[in-house]
């Protein structure tokens, strides 16, 4: 029987969550959910009883060793995380973690869960179920599998899966991926039933990987031989990889395969691209998404986002805030504009205060 391996993709520098979450320090390091796990410790947590210890891994770059092996101690294999030597994006970082892989005892038999680092999932029973049913239709199959979010409102920041004939029970073919939509279009693929949210989750074996890479992005699987062969030298690997072209996953392979099937997800997900994300994966303090704080006074005051660790806080009469203070930093906005943070990063950017901050 071959093995499962969970491969955690955990070296963005988000600053959606910003000025909590910065290049030093990204959002998957963070404790966002209330408790004493960083979201990529949670991630990791979410395969115990579908993938052991030993097999789980942690892919990010050397800036971020230290963070990792922080977050993944007690969660991850001893010497589970593949360094990254540069922000190429998810196509050679996904070959460089397969050659790593092989070059440690896997087989190209064995299947591979790729996911990212800081999405939350509160349903894990639901999540490792799909993720096992997945692997299978991997291994017997042959296919690359990718998660599907059932949409529950026509949204036009992710991308989606327009999903073909039924292959089996919860399995289909996928049609094709589209780009992210306008509104209008979004409601029309609600309507049809036939399109998911792409949470770029997806399940393969190890060999029917190579072979897409191969046939699909060659410029990039060319360099592979020479990344199995050095896969535990990093001076080396890092020469190699800094020869590699910058391609994402979905445009090197998932846009152009017709061995890509579906499974939709049942379970929750929440990718938290945003502050007030956290309303609808922590339980309500006094009509208050209270994240962190060392005491709180709310009088009058709802629908609020508050994170002050260490802090305590006192909010009245005023609603729908998010409001975020670390020891750099205070953040207070409407909470219909939470995406505005953003614009605060983008105008601390070539400022005296951007290395303190950012």
């Amino acid at each position: 029987m071959s093995k499962l391996y969970a491969l955690v993709m955990a070296g963005g520098r988000g600053t959606r969550f910003w000025p909590e979450s910065t290049s030093k320090r990204p959002k998957q390091y963070l404790k966002l959910l209330g408790g004493d796990e960083s979201l990529l410790e949670t991630t990791l947590r979410r395969f115990e009883g579908l993938v052991p210890l030993e097999e789980r891994y942690v892919i990010t770059v050397k800036e971020q060793g230290e963070l990792a092996q922080q977050s993944s101690t007690g969660c991850a294999a001893e010497s589970g995380i593949i360094f990254e030597p540069s922000g190429r994006n998810t196509a050679p970082c996904i070959m460089l973690s397969l050659a790593s892989l092989l070059a440690n005892g896997a087989s190209g038999d064995d299947v591979v869960s790729i996911v990212p680092s800081d999405h939350v999932i509160l349903n894990e029973g639901g999540f490792r179920k799909v993720i096992a049913e997945a692997a299978e239709v991997a291994r017997t199959k042959g296919m690359v599998v990718t998660i599907g979010i059932p949409p529950n409102f026509p949204h036009t920041g992710f991308g989606y899966i327009n999903r073909g004939e039924e292959l089996g029970p919860q399995v289909f073919k996928v049609k094709q991926f589209v780009e992210k939509p306008d509104h209008e279009t979004a409601v029309e693929y609600l309507k049809t039933g036939d399109y998911y949210w792409n949470a770029g989750m997806f399940v393969s074996t190890i060999d029917t990987l190579l072979v897409e890479f191969k046939e699909h992005c060659p410029e990039v699987y060319e360099h592979f031989d020479a990344l199995l062969k050095h896969a535990n030298d990093f001076d080396k690997v890092s020469e190699i990889y800094s020869q590699i072209p910058k391609n994402s996953i979905d445009y090197a392979i998932m846009e152009k395969s017709d061995r890509i099937a579906t499974v939709p997800a049942r379970f929750d997900w929440n990718d938290l691209g945003s502050w007030d994300a956290l309303e609808a994966v922590i339980d309500k303090t006094e009509a208050n998404t209270l994240v962190a704080s060392d005491g709180f006074h709310f009088e009058g005051a709802k629908g609020n986002v508050v994170y002050t660790p260490g802090k305590h806080v006192s909010l009245v009469n005023v609603e729908d805030l998010i409001v975020v203070v670390n020891d750099n930093a205070v953040v207070v906005l409407p909470k219909k504009d939470a995406q505005k943070v953003k614009s605060i990063v983008e105008g601390l950017q070539g400022t005296d205060l951007a290395e303190k901050l950012l």
